[in-house]
């Protein structure tokens, strides 16, 4: 059994005895693959030591993150575009749109995003979308680039029946996490609608620890929790849920 996590930023943890640790319970948990975002030019640095420690299991990405998206952005673009060079980067990510911090940098975000959308297609990767709040833009933005070569994966989906339809028809799949597990959340309606094979899994780690961990920082390990929700959604086994998301991961990534 092989899980995928095709979100999460385990390089924040900078402790090597601590990372260690975090690697070793994902590989305790059968969790193998794990794909990094990158958020901004800092961070390069720190997937890259992650990549070069576990090359087997780790999958680098690059992209400037919405909300680091400030008056400085199309240097810290040229940095992260420019880094991409003789790195193996698996997507472009992650990127998009979030009005929840900061309505009043929405312009540049919506440049930034259409700019790295654009090094997708250039580059045949794929992308990853973070849409906090902003659910019209981003559509209205994915629309208007809509192509064969536009494609990629809706990080932490949290929409309707309606949201989850559109983003599967503009070739997308849908990351869900650990809001699947809150009780509120409503997600698993939803997900009732939506076939698993338009599903991968993600932690987005630390954050969005699901239940039973729920305010606690999150871990990659922790995808268990998330599969066995899916699993129970679906009535199908934690085997299943496996094995259909990391085959979606793999037609995803390439890898």
């Amino acid at each position: 059994m092989i899980f995928t996590d095709t979100h999460t930023h385990l390089y924040y943890e900078q402790d090597a005895e601590k990372q260690s640790q975090l690697i070793e319970r994902c590989f305790e948990n059968d969790v193998t693959r794990l794909f990094l975002p990158n958020v901004d030019v800092a961070s390069i640095a720190m997937i890259d030591n992650l990549v070069k420690k576990y090359p087997e299991n780790c999958f680098a990405m690059a992209g400037l993150h919405p909300c680091d998206v400030k008056e400085d952005y199309l240097t810290q673009m040229d940095a992260i575009y420019a880094s991409i060079a003789g790195r193996n980067i698996y997507a472009i990510g992650e990127i998009g749109i979030d009005l929840y911090w900061d309505k009043t940098t929405l312009a540049i975000q919506q440049d930034a995003f259409r700019k790295q959308i654009r090094w997708a297609k250039e580059l045949g990767l794929p992308i990853v979308i973070h849409c906090r709040e902003a659910f019209d833009e981003v559509f209205e933005l994915l629309e208007s680039e809509k192509d064969e070569k536009l494609r990629g994966i809706f990080h932490c989906f949290t929409g309707n029946v309606k949201q989850a339809k559109q983003a599967i028809n503009l070739n997308f799949y849908l990351g869900i996490g650990g809001v699947v597990t809150y009780k509120k959340a409503g997600l698993d309606t939803v997900l009732a609608e939506i076939d698993l094979a338009n599903l991968v899994l993600e932690t987005d780690s630390p954050y969005l620890a699901p239940v039973p961990f729920r305010g606690k920082p999150n871990e990659s390990s922790y995808l268990v929790y998330i599969a066995q929700k899916l699993a129970d959604i679906y009535k199908v086994s934690i085997a299943e849920i496996a094995n259909v998301t990391t085959q979606n991961a793999k037609k995803v990534f390439g890898i």
